[in-house]
């Protein structure tokens, strides 16, 4: 299996299968830092990270933002001072969808 930060993100609609479990642990293991969380009944990815101040907070949330534009995908993002949190969905399926963890491998790399 190639980097998730290599791979390319794929259409998604209503329709698109879900990760399947084998392909959740096959992938958390480059995500290790990110849960799974569920949300009326809908499975998320949610990872917060810490800045030293809010000015460093709303980068990366502007930073992430980008990435979710150029995919085409868009996370919740709450900023709060010293800390952001991000949550991966596919909105539209109502679960998560292989994307889901491209894009958090990508958020983790802009936070490097």
């Amino acid at each position: 299996m190639s980097q998730l930060t290599e791979q390319q993100c794929e259409a998604c609609s209503w329709d698109a299968p879900h990760v399947t479990q084998s392909e959740i642990e096959d992938y958390k293991v480059q995500i290790p830092e990110w849960q799974i969380v569920e949300r009326d009944g809908i499975m998320q990815l949610e990872r917060s990270f810490k800045f030293r101040n809010f000015r460093q907070a709303l980068e990366f949330t502007n930073k992430v933002g980008a990435i979710a534009e150029e995919a085409g995908h868009h996370p919740a993002l709450l900023t709060e001072w010293g800390k952001v949190t991000v949550t991966w969905w596919s909105h539209e399926m109502k679960g998560l969808h292989k994307n889901d963890f491209i894009l958090a491998a990508r958020t983790d790399e802009v936070a490097k």
